[in-house]
Order: structure tokens, then sequence, then C-alpha cells
């Protein structure tokens, strides 16, 4: 037999369901609080992506957007509601894809609960700014890559792992379901 097909798979899958999920998708999340927001998905061509600024990843694992309502991104959403959600905390863990839904409503109340002043750049009249949509997304499935002890931990295992020359991998990766 083949010395490749023996070996034992990695013991670094933890699929993650519910509170879980949805303490993970916070957490990472929460490290960068921007992504890659993918539109168009079920066009033949390539997705349509752009970074965007996550404001809220509620209780219910709920990605929460400003965007304005002349957007291409707003028009592509009417057009087709899935979109795919990319993160990457740092270089070298805190990664995650969330596939979804997204709905765009025009909740003024919505709008003041997640407005900062540095959206001021985008809407120039405030939170009153006529041109502000709220974009929801909900999550239908991820999947995330990190590490198991932070980036410190995993780092020396690198580094050791180089010199015994044998794999200390403190990597942990999943399935995220809501």
């Amino acid at each position: 037999m083949d010395s490749i097909n023996q070996q034992q798979p990695e013991q670094n899958h933890q699929d993650l369901r519910t509170a879980e999920a949805i303490a993970k998708m916070q957490e990472l999340a929460g490290k960068t609080n921007t992504c890659f927001f993918s539109t168009s998905l079920r066009r033949s061509d390539a997705p349509t992506t752009r970074p965007m600024a996550v404001l809220e990843v509620d209780d219910q694992g709920h990605f929460w957007f400003l965007s304005s309502i002349d957007s291409h991104k707003n028009q592509e959403l009417q057009h087709d509601p899935s979109v795919q959600l990319l993160f990457q905390g740092s270089s070298h863990s805190d990664f995650m894809s969330v596939v979804g839904t997204a709905t765009i409503s025009t909740d003024h109340d919505r709008i003041k609960e997640l407005w900062n002043p540095a959206l001021k750049t985008w809407f120039t009249e405030g939170e009153d700014d006529p041109r502000i949509t709220v974009v929801e997304v909900t999550p239908q499935e991820g999947y995330y890559w990190d590490t198991k002890h932070g980036n410190a931990v995993a780092y020396a295992k690198i580094a050791l792992g180089a010199i015994i020359g044998k794999t200390l991998d403190d990597s942990i990766e999943g399935n995220l379901s809501v």
C-alpha cells in the first residue's frame, strides 16, 4: 500500500452548530470588522466582490451592513439575494466563509442602531441620508479555519516542528451551521 494511503487523517476538524457556530462567526468577524462581500453568485462568470464593513453580527448569526440604495451591490441583490462573505482576520489565521441570503430594507430605527460617524464618508447627510439602506445577511452555511490556541502557540509549534522535522499543526477547521 502507498504510504500516503496509510496515514491517519488530521485531527483538526470540528463542526460547530447553533450557539457555538454563532459565537465563532462573531469572534472571527469581530477580529477584522471587514469582509469581502460577493454578489451575483449564480452567474456563469465570476461573482462581484467588494470590501464591506460588518457593523454587527447579532445573536442569531445575522450579519448587518449599511449600503447605498443606488449602489451596484443593492441592484445585484435585487436580482439575486445569494451572497458569500469572506473574512481574513490575520495573515495566518481567522479565516471564514459564509454563504447566505441578503435582504434590503430602509428601517430607519435599525440604521440609527448601526450608525457610526465614520460612515459619513459614504453618507454625507449622516444617519438621515435618504440613500442609506440596511443589508441583513442570513447565513445558510459556513466554513472556518483558525488556530486552536492562538497565533503565538501556532507559531511556536511551526518553529518547533521545523526544528524536529515533525508536523505540529495547531489549526482547527470545520463547518458552521446556524
